[in-house]
């Protein structure tokens, strides 16, 4: 009783360990990167995310996938790069909303630089702009051609809002529960519900795929071209000039439509050909061909005769 006991405790204690293995395995690996469903807040984060400037290089699409993130969110880029294509091939928009940190007592952050370009894309929203804007380093981002916020009271107010416009809907999503990340991707799935995704890892993009119903990859196979048609024979007799074009597979011959003879023009009448004669029959053969002499005897020589005497010869 006493080693029952003991094996039993110890089988119970190692399905214990299992089982907290396994809800850590199942976190760890897999539900810390599903997106998390919007259930409070839901119009205050809408309404927030239409009023931002955001940026899109196509119209309409339906759902919109906002996309937030700053300039110096190298996982921003990838994921523009890499899963913008495939969602909208799923028919959605792809809206890009960037902003500046804001900086000591409320101020806008970065460089003034990066001030004057996060001014002027939310003035402007010219996706080209941003487009330049995120494949340029930070450090070497010169602003070319725009005009300076610094000084200028409208656009340091742009700038600096688009940091309180972060710290606004990092608020109302980490009451939702949702982790705050860089980027954040918020969009509607097909059964309508609101959902948010700090895509920081790679892992965590395919269950916006699955959302959307986008493709995991998109083909860049050539296509293969098809096999022309063979041309009717009927049809190229009745079209005047047509040439048969030409097909990998072999073509049917065509043949010449038959002359009808007319009474203005004479039948040539064809020369006869040469006929190869019929071979004779078994019994022709027979009665034809004639029978082989039979084989000459062979003479014996012929001996001299003895002389004759005188005596025995009578008269």
């Amino acid at each position: 009783m006493r080693r029952f006991l003991i094996w039993s405790g110890l089988a119970a204690l190692v399905g214990l360990v299992l089982a907290v293995i396994g809800v850590w395995a199942y976190g760890h690996f897999y539900a810390r990167f599903q997106p998390v469903t919007i259930d409070r807040n839901q119009a205050e984060v809408e309404s927030l995310l239409q009023q931002a400037s955001w940026i899109a290089d196509a119209e309409g699409g339906e759902p919109p996938v906002y996309v937030v993130g700053a300039h110096d969110d190298a996982m921003m880029r990838t994921w523009l790069d890499e899963e913008a294509d495939k969602v909208r091939a799923a028919g959605a928009q792809v809206r890009v909303i960037v902003f500046l940190p804001q900086g000591q007592d409320g101020k806008a952050g970065g460089s003034p630089a990066e001030r004057a370009t996060l001014a002027q894309l939310w003035l402007v929203r010219d996706p080209m702009l941003l487009q330049q804007w995120l494949d340029t380093p930070r450090e070497r981002w010169r602003a070319p051609g725009i005009p300076a916020a610094d000084g200028n009271l409208a656009r340091t107010a742009v700038a600096r809002a688009s940091g309180q416009f972060f710290d606004d809907l990092s608020d109302l999503l980490g009451r939702a529960g949702v982790r705050v990340g860089r980027p954040l991707v918020i969009w509607r799935d097909r059964e309508g519900f609101l959902k948010a995704c700090a895509c920081s890892d790679r892992r965590s993009w395919a269950f916006v795929r699955d959302d959307l119903n986008a493709p995991d990859a998109i083909g860049t196979d050539e296509p293969v071209p098809a096999t022309p048609a063979v041309p009717d024979v009927e049809e190229a007799e009745e079209t005047p000039g047509a040439t048969a074009q030409p097909s990998t597979a072999m073509p049917y011959p065509v043949l010449p439509a038959p002359v009808a003879p007319s009474a203005a023009q004479p039948v040539q009448a064809t020369p006869p050909t040469a006929s190869r004669p019929t071979p004779p029959s078994r019994l022709e053969r027979q009665t034809v061909r004639p029978r082989p002499a039979p084989p000459a005897k062979k003479r014996e020589p012929s001996r001299p005769k003895p002389p004759e005497e005188e005596d025995t010869r009578f008269y």
